[in-house]
């Protein structure tokens, strides 16, 4: 009988840093740059990602000094994942907070970090400029909407992926 995997069997509290961190898909759709709607307080995303972001690796350049370079990053904790209404729809961390499985591409479950971006999670070839480089009252001018949808080719496990994981 193996083992049922640790997010399956822990709540996001007991998590060790560790898992915590594995828990991350690595899509970078968090460090797109978010608008909010004042007369609504919608959020929405652009195509702009963060000064920080390796936007071909979907990675942070300086993760762990990542607030202290930008103040308004925000540091997820199990409560913050519970309450903040922009994470997007695929992230792990929400998935497993509303009491859902992670997708066959999550790196955990797939045991390969690239099939986040084979399957077309990641913000890999999505980003049009680092907030470096658009002047804010020109962001309105990079919303989009492909941050809240799963794309098809993440809806279905492949077929060779689906006989292995069985």
């Amino acid at each position: 009988m193996t083992e049922r995997p640790f997010w399956k069997t822990k709540t996001l509290e007991q998590m060790t840093l560790a898992e915590w961190e594995s828990v991350c898909d690595g899509c970078a759709r968090c460090c797109l740059a978010k608008l909010e709607c004042e007369d609504t307080g919608r959020i929405v995303y652009t195509e702009v990602g963060c000064r920080l972001l390796d936007d071909e690796a979907c990675r942070c350049i300086d993760y762990g000094a990542r607030s202290e370079q930008v103040p308004e990053c925000v540091r997820l904790t199990p409560v913050e994942v519970r309450t903040l209404g922009w994470l997007p729809p695929t992230c792990g961390y929400r998935l497993l907070a509303e009491g859902r499985d992670l997708y066959w591409w999550h790196p955990l479950v797939s045991g390969d970090p690239d099939s986040v971006h084979a399957a077309g999670v990641s913000v890999r070839a999505k980003v049009a400029a680092t907030e470096t480089d658009v002047p804010a009252e020109q962001m309105e001018g990079f919303v989009v909407d492909w941050p809240l949808r799963l794309p098809r080719r993440a809806r279905r496990r492949p077929a060779a992926l689906a006989r292995v994981a069985g």
